[in-house]
Parts: structure tokens; sequence; C-alpha cells
């Protein structure tokens, strides 16, 4: 048996692009109790790269990332799979794209073919099984890169954004499947620009805001009683900018404004 993965645990995670830092002293930890997280927060605020730095593709400038008290090892990433906002496909078909991956593990053939044709019904795409995967539509694109990730059977999978480019059937389909995951045990920690779906789908909610973690809260707390005053405003749909009483424009780039 394979030794646990999570908890995983991010700690004084900082990371510099250029010479701003875009993520700040974030510490969290995300439990190993199966659920769903959703990190929810304006554009800009940093979810998508703490997602790449959770799932080790970016390496922090400073703190660390930890799995299960260990730092990550290359089997470690062959337990955790990640879907990106704009997915990369293969020049290959679409099941062929799947069973990359998969080949790669060594599997066996039939084993192969059974996981491929699975998660191809499971995602709405077995029409379109011997389709260029590139001559796809985007939404379709991001369904199969879904796809692709889930025939891995990961423990923890990563998901950006997964239906911003979908219509609400494949957007449906989607999020049925998170709920299938997660009720199987696959953890999985997912941003989101749509409140309504992070409603829909989250067991926990993180807000961020310029790099940094402000409010950590089960759903219900969130949406109904939030207690930062950031999260209350973007909740309320306003604009998140916000500066010091006498301060200008120039001075909120600073962390003081924050």
């Amino acid at each position: 048996m394979s030794a646990p993965l999570l908890p995983l645990s991010l700690e004084e995670i900082s990371l510099v692009r250029g010479h701003k830092r875009v993520l700040k002293d974030i510490t969290h930890r995300f439990g190993p109790e199966p659920g769903k997280t959703l990190i929810v927060g304006p554009n800009g605020a940093g979810k998508s790269l703490l997602l790449q730095v959770c799932h080790g593709l970016v390496a922090p400038d400073a703190g660390q990332v930890v799995w299960a008290g260990r730092a990550a090892d290359p089997s470690m990433l062959k337990r955790q799979a990640m879907v990106f906002q704009r997915p990369v496909m293969l020049r290959r078909t679409a099941e062929a794209n799947v069973a990359f991956p998969l080949r790669l593990r060594g599997l066996p053939r039939g084993e192969i073919r059974s996981r491929v044709e699975r998660v191809l019904r499971q995602t709405g795409l077995t029409r379109l099984a011997a389709r260029a995967a590139r001559s796809l539509s985007f939404g379709e694109q991001q369904r199969l890169a879904l796809a692709r990730a889930i025939a891995c059977e990961p423990d923890v999978l990563f998901l950006d954004e997964p239906t911003a480019s979908l219509d609400p059937s494949a957007a449906h389909i989607v999020e049925a499947l998170v709920d299938e995951l997660a009720e199987r045990g696959v953890r999985i920690i997912m941003t989101s620009h749509d409140l309504n779906q992070a409603k829909r789908l989250a067991d926990e909610v993180i807000f961020m805001h310029r790099g940094r973690i402000k409010e950590v809260a089960p759903s219900p707390q969130f949406f109904e009683r939030p207690h930062n005053d950031l999260a209350a405003a973007f909740l309320r749909g306003e604009l998140l900018w916000w500066k010091r009483p006498g301060a200008d424009v120039q001075d909120c780039e600073s962390e003081e404004c924050e």
C-alpha cells in the first residue's frame, strides 16, 4: 500500500515574478479528508500560481511545499494531476491523448483501453475519440484534458478554471464529474471565477487577494457571513481597489494597501 499523500502543507510560501512578490507568505494545510476546496478571488490574485506551486510545476522563492510531512518526490507526482485553464493537446487523436500518460506509466494494453473508454464516456467525448485533438473546440479540448487527468486515477486533482470556456451543458458534465470524483475520495483543489459554481461545489473556500490568502472557511460560512472585509466586498460584486485614506493610486501598489 502506498504511503499517504495528504495532508498537503504550504509553509510560508512566497513567489517573485520580476521585482514583484505575486505570492506572499502563504501558509495553509489541505487536509487528508475527501472534499473540494474552491479558490476564489479577483483576476491577478495568484490563484493559478498557487495551484502550480502546489503541483510542483513552479518552485517557490521562499517557503516549502510538504506532502504528508515529506518533500515532494517523483512517486508523489504520479499520484496527482492538474488540468490547466488553457490545455495543451498532443498531435494525436483524442483517445491517443488520454492513452499517452497511461503508456508512460507502463499500464497493460487492456487496462489502458478500459480506462480510455471509461473517461471519454464520462466526459461526453466518446463520439470524438478518433478526431484529432487539436481540431476540437476549446471546450472539447478542456473536457479532454480532464479525461486525460482522471484516467491516471490521481489521489489529488488540481483544476484551474476547468469550466471557463464551456457552455452550460458541458459545464454541468464537468461539475457532476468533480462531485463524483470527490465522492470516490479524490481530493479536489480548484480555482473558479464563478461564485455560483463555488456555491454548488465547494466544501471549503479559500479567498485570495493580491497574492495572499485572506480567508479560509467552510462554504456556507464564507457565502453567508465572511469575516474578511475584502471577501465580503468581493461577494457583493465590488471592484477590489483599496487605498488608505489620503493615499494616491501609486501608493496602493504597496503591500500596505492590501
